[in-house]
């Protein structure tokens, strides 16, 4: 069984909000119709406006949504990948290996439904300064520490890519999914989960900087607020 992530641009002519809703309708049932396992979308819809101002992004224009599927095998991909350039203007799709550092256990949604919550999707790159041995260990390493210490997060995925899978796909290495409190979106406070105490928070916040500086470009880091949708599991 292999894991396959989209990143996925909406055409012009459709809002954020209606590339949304053929996401989660037609193509989540052309999906499976065609028998993938496991299906699972982040799309910048209309609940995450609110947190527009907290994207970090160098694409004009950003990212609209990812789509995560499963397949035996990821060179049978051809059906589901036409399915998403008939609905996108752009999409760039990767081999990946899923590690799930926080399981989401206190946020339940109905197949189909909108999770509580907002997800945070990175897109990394491993910058030239470091072997790719020493940036994957200190992510998944030390940096898993911190990142599990210092924030408000219920849910954390890793992807590491494995090799991009279109043409022309940005050379991103990483796709973090983090699962953050809607009202932690925007105030450091709850984000860096500090319980009331500027120390707490700025001890926090100190320490995910030091830890992203050691192996992150944070220029080139692409972070997204998007809604998250388990089509199937």
């Amino acid at each position: 069984m292999e894991k396959l992530v989209y990143v996925l641009w909406k055409r012009e002519q459709d809002s954020n909000e209606d590339f949304a809703e053929t996401l989660r309708g037609e193509v989540a049932k052309r999906f499976l119709e065609l028998g993938t396992e496991r299906i699972s979308m982040n799309l910048a819809d209309a609940h995450v406006k609110y947190a527009e101002k907290s994207r970090m992004t160098r694409l004009d224009p950003p990212p609209s949504g990812t789509i995560s599927f499963w397949l035996d095998l990821a060179d049978d991909r051809a059906s589901y990948q036409a399915e998403l350039e008939r609905v996108t203007s752009r999409l760039a799709g990767y081999l990946v290996v899923e590690s799930v550092p926080l399981r989401n256990t206190t946020r339940p949604a109905p197949l189909g439904e909108r999770v509580p919550g907002t997800n945070v999707v990175a897109l990394i790159e491993k910058p030239d300064w470091i072997d790719y041995d020493a940036w994957l260990a200190h992510w998944h390493g030390h940096h898993r520490v911190v990142a599990l210490e210092t924030q408000s997060t219920y849910l954390y995925i890793r992807n590491v890519v494995v090799r991009p899978l279109t043409q022309d796909a940005p050379p991103w290495k990483g796709i973090v999914e983090e699962g953050f409190p809607t009202e932690a979106v925007g105030d450091p406070m709850l984000w860096y989960d500090a319980g009331g105490s500027k120390e707490k928070m700025q001890e926090n916040l100190g320490r995910m900087i030091e830890s992203c500086k050691a192996f992150l470009d944070l220029d080139r880091v692409e972070s997204h607020p998007m809604s998250e949708y388990r089509i199937k599991e």
